[in-house]
């Protein structure tokens, strides 16, 4: 090995640190790599690995490149996380969680406990909460899945399953809500089951509980629970297509709001709950940070594509002899700044406050010194759980509220 190289100088000071490093010739590491956020104790890096990033973290037990080859580039890994093999970019991976070889995990991707992944899985825009499962061979993007109380009671995505995420007049305002945030948190809630070979059109949101049979294509929100849902395939035939009629905009617009307004859930009970479980783990005040930093990239990501549907709308609705649906267009096309402001400004903070507090006082009763986040989670009491509920709920119900308010034409949140 070359000394003279700054790749292979972070090599061996990763190896000084006591990172296993079976063949170091193989090992690119970037020099804005900070060896200081790479932890010594029982990491392996396997060959072929590359790491990228100034704001990378590698935590205690990580396994990088087992089966293939792996590049990270600007991760935040937690202890015993296994990355198999593929591309990670961007992601925070919590403790425990895996991802198999072939893996493509872009920006913005949040993996909680013993969430995984087996191979060739894509990923972008996608958390999974605690425990979730995804088989092979699957695109998942624009998701966030929640649900199940165990590695063996869990959420699953079967092999070979799809998120169809983009439109033929070429949106991505796809995103999908497969539970929820403000219950899914609790780690209480019965699984969701996503059958093989099969597919979402984004943007829906699915009930706790749902069984979805293999091969069903699924084209509507089942917020309704435990229910076992057989997708209907399309009949046969040939029709006129006219481009960017948006005879669902409504629908759309709900959706994208109940995400986005989750995600603002989310973000409180990262700043409120999870920061205090991380700090007591090596380099946890940075995961909690890079857990802050992806539901800021997704909630921009979010808008951006809303802001977009609006422009296509507004534009749409100009020569639209239907006037529902006209005033609609323009309506979203004016009042899109709601949207944009509600997110960046990460909604009310103030929202659900009383019930925050009463929470977080339960909480600080249950948490045994140095017990885990899940433990603690799945001990606290149903009314306890229920404090919590109602703060993240009223935190979503006021992010959708002031959106509806300020659109009346769209109807939202009227079902």
């Amino acid at each position: 090995m070359d000394l003279r190289q700054p790749c292979a100088e972070q090599v061996l000071r990763l190896i000084e640190k006591g990172v296993r490093i079976s063949n170091p010739l193989t090992i690119d590491i970037g020099e804005e790599v900070s060896v200081d956020l790479i932890s010594g104790d029982g990491v392996k890096i396997y060959p072929g690995c590359r790491i990228y990033g100034e704001k990378t973290v590698i935590s205690a037990g990580a396994q990088i490149g087992y089966e293939a080859p792996a590049t990270i580039d600007n991760c935040q890994i937690g202890p015993k996380v296994e990355l198999k093999g593929g591309f990670f970019h961007r992601s925070v991976f919590l403790r425990g969680s895996s991802m198999g070889l072939g893996a493509q995990v872009r920006e913005a991707c949040i993996l909680e406990e013993e969430a995984s992944g087996a191979h060739c899985v894509g990923l972008k825009q996608t958390i999974l909460f605690p425990f979730v499962t995804l088989g092979s061979l699957i695109n998942f993007c624009d998701c966030l899945m929640a649900g199940g109380t165990s590695r063996r009671n869990h959420s699953e995505v079967g092999s070979s399953y799809i998120h169809f995420n983009f439109t033929p007049d070429g949106d991505k305002t796809t995103p999908s809500l497969i539970g929820d945030v403000p219950r899914g948190v609790m780690l209480k809630e019965a699984p969701i089951f996503l059958g093989g070979q099969g597919g979402m059109v984004g943007p829906l949101r699915i009930g706790f509980g749902n069984v979805v049979g293999a091969g069903s294509i699924l084209r509507k929100d089942y917020p309704e629970e435990n229910k076992l849902i057989l997708g209907k395939a399309h009949a046969g035939g040939v029709w006129g297509f006219v481009p960017r009629t948006y005879a669902n905009l409504s629908h759309i617009v709900e959706n994208n709001v109940s995400y986005l307004a989750g995600l603002t859930a989310l973000e409180e009970w990262y700043r409120w709950v999870r920061k205090g479980f991380l700090e007591k783990e090596e380099f946890g005040r940075l995961l909690w940070e890079g857990l802050l930093d992806k539901v800021s990239l997704a909630k921009r990501e979010r808008v951006t594509r809303l802001k977009g549907l609006a422009e296509k709308a507004h534009l749409a609705a100009s020569s639209r002899a239907d006037g529902q649906r006209k005033a609609a267009g323009v309506e979203l096309s004016e009042h899109i700044h709601v949207v944009e402001s509600l997110s960046s400004a990460g909604g009310s903070h103030d929202a659900g406050a009383q019930y925050r507090e009463e929470f977080l006082a339960d909480l600080s009763r249950v948490a045994a010194e140095g017990a885990d986040y899940i433990t603690t989670i799945q001990a606290l009491s149903a009314q306890s759980r229920e404090k919590g509920v109602r703060w993240l709920q009223h935190v979503v119900s006021s992010f959708c509220g002031e959106v509806s308010e300020a659109m009346p034409s769209l109807r939202l949140f009227k079902k």
